[in-house]
């Protein structure tokens, strides 16, 4: 086994340069789910570079974006892998943050530059590469595999959902390795194993048919007012969310999920100098600042009304909106919250106050204790040469629901990620040393896996 590992790991240094060079072309193409641009042509290209890797592959439709659905066959007799990823990316907005141009993957200082190199597509590739390798060092692949890549998971994935429940037995599966992966502040390898859910809503105001002098703000209905009253009905001070009935499915951590945020090493210094802030909210520290994220939220993530340009202009808000994200909790249903949250600001005197639902999706995790949980954790310990950190639930987003409710597979995280990738921001990036590592435990994942 040591021989072929490290035959293995030969092979990914070997071939770098053409994992590279398809990242490059991924990358290239600008497939914006929100603007719906580049899609079927990173569909297209996805579905090619899965076929090159040796798997029969195809563009599926959806209610929304396509997916692409990727077999290397087998007569079901032993184990399966699938693997989930996304071909679509944030948009690249502020351009002029960009040190390098956002689809033109760009290296430097031992990293690679390019909107989606690490979120998501950077992931993708690093699992091909180690598909190849394995397929050249042992002559196949010691299970069955399975892709499933879809086109809108930084939309909230609203046409994920129906698509795995429909097709159930084609994407069945005993174990599921997520889209991303990476390492903590420490470069020690994380395995996670849940993601909170999102109910994504915009608020929307008008008093007036158009903005008015503010000499008649006596006399005259402000929007920008009436939204900020609106929003103080939402939210206390404490960061406790007012709705009633908002917490009742909340169940909490487990015992094993405490023990494993007991283990967690603390990143509470990196992100007091990664982000400048003084003190967290509620002054959360150290077991607090764990168990925090099993407390769901009311995030304002955009805010506008009136006049934003340099100088004065003396006028009356006409209109006025806001966006908010609610991050939620294992248990929690983002419908029966919306309908919450509507027939909370109609009980407050503000049914005046539009409420638009642009996603939601449902929290999912997968128990600590399952044995594809601690091979992934004892295979990383081994690649990475640090001990593995396993977190029970982190606090973004991501279709995890309908793998755990309609599939049942175990899920877990791997890959070339790191806290300076700057997803989602300006100049993301990756590691390239990341990349390798993260590339060689795949490839020993694939190589035990099947022998499990």
């Amino acid at each position: 086994m040591a021989d072929v590992l490290g035959e293995l790991e030969q092979y990914i240094e070997d071939h770098l340069a053409e994992s590279l060079e398809d990242l490059r072309r991924l990358t290239a193409i600008p497939s914006v789910s929100s603007k719906h641009e580049g899609i079927d042509d990173a569909a297209a290209f996805v579905r090619e570079l899965l076929a090159g890797a040796g798997f029969e592959a195809q563009v599926m439709p959806t209610g929304g974006h396509p997916v692409v659905y990727a077999d290397s066959g087998g007569d079901g007799s032993g184990k399966t892998l699938l693997c989930y990823n996304h071909y679509d990316v944030q948009p690249a907005e502020p351009l002029d943050l960009w040190e390098s141009p956002p689809f033109d993957l760009t290296k430097r200082d031992g990293r690679v530059y390019a909107r989606g190199v690490s979120d998501d597509k950077g992931q993708l590739i690093s699992r091909l590469a180690a598909i190849r390798a394995v397929r050249a060092v042992t002559g196949g692949l010691p299970e069955r595999v399975k892709f499933l890549v879809e086109g809108e998971e930084e939309v909230s994935s609203p046409s994920l959902e129906p698509f795995v429940e429909e097709n159930r037995d084609l994407l069945a599966a005993d174990a599921c390795v997520w889209e991303f992966g990476g390492v903590d502040p420490d470069g020690r390898p994380e395995v996670v194993l849940g993601l909170r859910g999102i109910l994504y809503v915009e608020y929307r105001v008008r008093t007036l048919s158009r903005d008015a002098h503010s000499g008649s703000a006596h006399n005259l209905p402000n929007a920008a007012w009436r939204l900020v009253r609106a929003l103080n009905t939402i939210q206390g001070a404490d960061g406790r969310v007012l709705i009633p009935g908002f917490y009742d499915a909340v169940q909490g951590p487990t015992e094993t999920d405490l023990q494993l945020l007991a283990g967690l090493p603390s990143t509470e210094e990196f992100y007091h100098e990664h982000f400048g802030v003084k003190e967290f909210v509620n002054g959360h520290t150290g077991m607090d600042y764990r168990t925090a994220v099993y407390e769901p939220t009311a995030n304002i993530a955009g805010i506008g009304a009136g006049w934003q340009g340099q100088g004065s202009k003396t006028v009356i808000p006409a209109y006025a909106m806001a966006k908010m994200d609610f991050r939620l909790v294992p248990d929690q249903d983002p419908e029966d919250l919306f309908a919450r949250l509507r027939k909370h600001l109609d009980d407050g005197g503000f049914s005046d106050v539009e409420v638009v639902k642009l996603g939601g999706e449902r929290a999912a995790t997968t128990p600590g204790e399952d044995p594809f949980v601690q091979l992934t954790a004892r295979l990383a310990s081994e690649v990475y040469g640090k001990p593995a950190v396993i977190d029970p639930l982190v606090g973004g987003t991501g279709p995890v629901y309908p793998f755990r409710a309609f599939l049942g597979t175990p899920i877990v995280t791997l890959g070339p990620g790191d806290p300076l990738s700057n997803a989602h921001s300006p100049n993301e990036s990756m590691s390239i040393a990341n990349f390798l590592l993260g590339t060689k435990h795949m490839a020993r994942l694939l190589v035990e896996f099947g022998d499990m």
